[in-house]
């Protein structure tokens, strides 16, 4: 049985005194190399942290202003939060690669205070209960503070890893974990219209936050990758605006960046027996199950081409009615397609080399995945064209799932003319942290 999708709540955000001080699966809190790591190195006096003896409140104030967003999602579950949670409006993705000096022990540690920090962040308190602002006036905060007054805004930090993590592309097993790679865990073959940069790619680890707020998911990363200062290195990151799909019933569909709906047959947090088939991972090694493989691909969109076309042939591109979202063959958005369905000539009225019919789960044995995209308009191009897009995020049971649909578009989908992928990666997002663990951490016991 899959539970009820995370419950919201718009409670205040509690203040450090009833915050738990211990991490969980680390019982005072931050490390003391977390700690230095937040301080650029310097020595710190963390005896107090250690004793858990801090008195400084780590919240952030509420304040009065009208952007401040309670919204608050539950850090602990069987999932991690930032999945079937219905998608937020702001994305901050980013990727890491460990450096080449980290044990197995620094990696458990790293993982310990991760989980600490951001179990307090989505409560909308600080990294630590000294926080921004009551660290003493000789030494760095804790917390850079930027999030201060903005409250949890819905902020969910998602942690994934790589298929680095556990072997290497020259064979080296690091840290011990190559018996333990699931046997589905591949990557993705190349892919027409791939233009993989690898350096904004892959990664040992990633970190994806959600929030309704940029600065709140912005202040995640940022204060997660200080963290890791010393044994995680950025590798890349994306930011995102716009969500580009649903994961709840309760949410409309939103547009992509070509003006479509886009999302509308995603598979919602209220199905639980299509996530159960399409989305968690139910076989392989036990520390993977109730997992999913996270799918990353940055993709750019040939903004100013598709401009230039006609409604129609927008309309014949997609199979769907750019107004109204409903497909070509008639009803409304919710309707489903008819790919055999006629006009009085005998012709289909969706075209079978549509995106809509080449993406259909009837048109690919089935297979279905949840996605949780984001726009993205980084600036602009030599040329003076707008470098936008999609970053599109999918959750998968497999990875060879994702690459078959795929597969299947690439072949007649018209779509794929507009678009050119520059970034591609694959993750594996452990089952939902429980209380008193550190994420990942059936896979290191």
């Amino acid at each position: 049985m899959v539970p009820e999708p995370d419950a919201p709540t718009t409670a205040e955000p509690p203040d450090a005194t009833t915050a738990p001080e211990a991490a969980p699966g680390h019982p005072h809190g931050l490390s003391r190399r977390g700690l230095l790591a937040l301080s650029g190195g310097v020595g710190l006096a963390v005896g107090a942290v250690a004793g858990g003896a801090v008195a400084a409140s780590g919240a952030f104030s509420s304040g009065t202003s009208s952007t401040v967003d309670h919204l608050e999602y539950p850090y602990f579950g069987d999932h991690q939060a930032g999945i079937v949670t219905p998608a937020q409006d702001r994305m901050h993705f980013a990727a890491y690669d460990l450096r080449d000096d980290v044990t197995r022990e620094d990696l458990v540690e790293l993982l310990q205070d991760w989980t600490y920090a951001a179990s307090r962040m989505v409560m909308g308190l600080g990294v630590s209960a000294r926080g921004a602002f009551e660290g003493g006036p000789y030494l760095p905060p804790d917390d850079t503070g930027e999030a201060a007054d903005l409250g949890p805004s819905g902020l969910t930090i998602t942690f994934g890893f790589g298929r680095s993590l556990f072997t290497t592309d020259d064979g080296r097993d690091r840290f011990g974990l190559a018996g333990r790679l699931p046997e589905p865990f591949t990557a993705l073959p190349k892919m027409v219209n791939d233009f993989i940069e690898p350096a904004r790619s892959g990664g040992d680890l990633c970190i994806q936050a959600c929030a309704n707020d940029p600065q709140v998911a912005v202040h995640a990363i940022r204060n997660l990758t200080r963290i890791g200062f010393g044994r995680s290195t950025l590798k890349w990151s994306q930011l995102g605006f716009g969500r580009t799909s649903s994961t709840s019933t309760s949410q409309k569909t939103p547009r992509n960046l070509f003006g479509q709906k886009d999302g509308t047959r995603n598979i919602k947090a209220e199905e639980p027996d299509r996530l159960a088939g399409n989305v968690w991972i139910d076989d392989g090694p036990d520390w993977a199950r109730g997992g999913s493989y996270l799918v990353a691909r940055r993709i750019s969109m040939m903004i100013e081409t598709w401009d230039s076309v006609q409604l129609q042939e927008q309309n014949r591109v997609l199979g769907r009615d750019k107004a109204t979202g409903a497909p070509l063959s008639g009803g409304d958005e919710f309707t489903a397609p008819d790919f055999a369905k006629t006009d009085g000539d005998g012709a289909q009225l969706i075209d079978p080399r549509s995106h809509v019919a080449r993406s259909a789960p009837e048109n690919n044995g089935g297979i279905a995945m949840l996605r949780r995209g984001y726009n993205f308009v980084d600036g602009n191009d030599q040329a003076g064209r707008l470098d936008a897009g999609l970053f599109f995020i999918g959750f998968v049971k497999a990875p060879e799932r994702f690459a078959a649909v795929h597969t299947n578009m690439a072949r007649d989908d018209m779509f794929v003319e507009y678009l050119k992928t520059t970034s591609s990666s694959v993750f594996l997002v452990p089952r939902g942290v429980r209380e008193g663990e550190y994420v990942g951490q059936s896979l290191f016991t």
